[in-house]
């Protein structure tokens, strides 16, 4: 079965059983009448048109793994209900794919599968992910600005940021596919880059779409349970991309009654895009975007915390954190670890963060 971005289906299932009953439309099994539907997980696939996405969801349609997937083309427009409404019509499924159109910005989708428990929603974001073609990536981030018209006494907004720059700085993971078709170092440059943009997203090489193992790189991400691979991150180089970067900000140990501070200046940053005054007589910081937040934050009282946030919705959930041998030894030996939050966003670089964040904590 082949899959046209110009003209595709609603919704695809995988993995179906009795598809030559003639009552079973999309091949779902008729013992399921009732449409009574557990709460299922949702990754989101991003990429420009090229990139392989059509690719993959064929590989997917083939490969024998086991659940039952709801494949969903072009999904830009594509809200919350509209997804539920469609699935409750024709089945319970496992898991659902979300495929956007090459230009789609998944900072402008994503937050609306970000819904609070309390609102009964039957689906929930387990990840970003997003492809890229490793022999044209490069070009894609480098494509210059469109015109733009600048009134009297208007700033420029910066570094101008592309569909590409957007994909790859929501991603919880990246594909970067057609790796035969770039030489080593070519793909050396691509990696450095992407990394650069987002110091988070893991990172995967593949030819033809085609993935070892759908788990963990597609499939079941947990991209939004823990936090614990914060201490990798840092490893990127913004100067080799200046429109969007990651940075990491050191948070100190913190009260019980401070946290409300804490959460007040994440609010300034992802509600305002407002870096609040490091010093009592500089103005604030404006011009700054933040596609996505991630951070552990640890209290005196031996609380953990995580911080979890796409564009202007975040979140700070108890997090249990497995204590290793080396934090062990710090800790019998007094010291206590402090938390850290990362940002992946626009006009990031050089600000002062953390003497930021320690003024709005006093």
């Amino acid at each position: 079965m082949e899959l046209l971005d110009d003209d595709p289906p609603d919704l695809v299932e995988v993995g179906a059983q009795n598809s030559n009953d003639p009552s079973n439309v999309m091949g779902l099994d008729p013992q399921m009448e009732d449409h009574n539907i557990a709460k299922v997980p949702l990754t989101l696939v991003t990429g420009y048109l090229g990139a392989g996405k059509t690719t993959l969801v064929n590989y997917i349609l083939r490969e024998q793994h086991g659940k039952r997937v709801a494949v969903i083309l072009n999904g830009l427009d594509t809200g919350v209900a509209a997804i539920e409404s469609l699935i409750s019509r024709r089945g319970s499924f496992d898991y659902v794919i979300l495929e956007t159109s090459g230009l789609a910005d998944p900072g402008n989708l994503a937050p609306l599968f970000w819904v609070d428990d309390g609102l009964g929603s039957s689906i929930y974001l387990d990840g970003i992910v997003t492809l890229v073609d490793a022999k044209n990536i490069l070009l894609s981030l480098d494509e210059p600005a469109p015109a733009e018209t600048i009134e009297e006494g208007q700033e420029h907004a910066g570094p101008h940021s592309t569909i590409a720059h957007l994909q790859i700085s929501h991603a919880d993971v990246v594909i970067i596919n057609k790796c035969d078709a770039v030489s080593e170092a070519q793909l050396e440059k691509v990696q450095e880059r992407v990394r650069a943009i987002n110091g988070l997203a893991k990172m995967h090489m593949t030819q033809y779409g085609q993935i070892p193992q759908l788990e963990g790189v597609l499939l079941d991400l947990h991209a939004y349970d823990g936090v614990d691979e914060l201490d990798t991150v840092g490893k990127g180089h913004s100067h080799l991309d200046p429109n969007i970067s990651t940075v990491t900000v050191q948070v100190p140990l913190l009260h019980p009654d401070q946290l409300h501070k804490l959460e007040s200046w994440l609010r300034s940053l992802l509600w305002e895009s407002v870096l609040p005054s490091a010093e009592a007589d500089q103005t604030v910081e404006h011009n700054l975007s933040i596609h996505r937040t991630k951070g552990q934050i640890r209290l005196d009282n031996g609380r953990v915390l995580m911080i979890q946030g796409v564009v202007d919705v975040f979140e700070i959930l108890d997090h249990a954190v497995p204590a290793t041998e080396e934090q062990r030894g710090r800790e019998e030996s007094g010291e206590k670890k402090t938390g850290k939050i990362v940002l992946i966003g626009k006009g990031l670089a050089g600000l002062p963060f953390e003497r930021s964040l320690a003024r709005a904590l006093e």
